[in-house]
């Protein structure tokens, strides 16, 4: 397979459903993934991954609940936050957010809960 370089705006442009990441790549067992969002997700946590979000366009609230607190973190493009293992979080976006994940290819999209936002299958673009 040849190097080639990927566009994450012509990526994006690919597509419009909301919460349902696409893969655009991979690094060893990790796959690179875009996704867009708005509104609120849901609560949920992967046992065995570790999840990297970077926005590449919006505002996107990562809340998150650790050691019986919750708190929430505002990232704006540019800006990561890496999930470890097991902490239960909630992402959210007001408006259009579109982020750029990393994450093992074994990660659902929903961790440890099953509902209609759940993408068993991913679509590579």
């Amino acid at each position: 397979m040849p190097i080639e370089k990927i566009s994450l705006a012509q990526k994006l442009s690919l597509f419009d459903d909301r919460w349902s990441p696409k893969v655009v790549g991979q690094v060893n067992d990790a796959l690179v993934k875009v996704a867009k969002l708005k509104g609120e997700f849901v609560w949920h946590r992967h046992e065995a991954e570790d999840e990297l979000f970077l926005v590449v366009r919006g505002r996107l609230r990562m809340r998150l609940r650790e050691a019986g607190a919750e708190r929430a973190l505002e990232l704006g493009p540019g800006e990561l936050v890496i999930i470890p293992r097991g902490v239960e979080h909630l992402p959210s976006a007001e408006e259009e957010t579109e982020v750029l994940l990393v994450e093992p290819a074994s990660t659902l999209n929903t961790g440890d809960v099953r509902n209609e936002r759940t993408v068993d299958r991913l679509d590579r673009i």
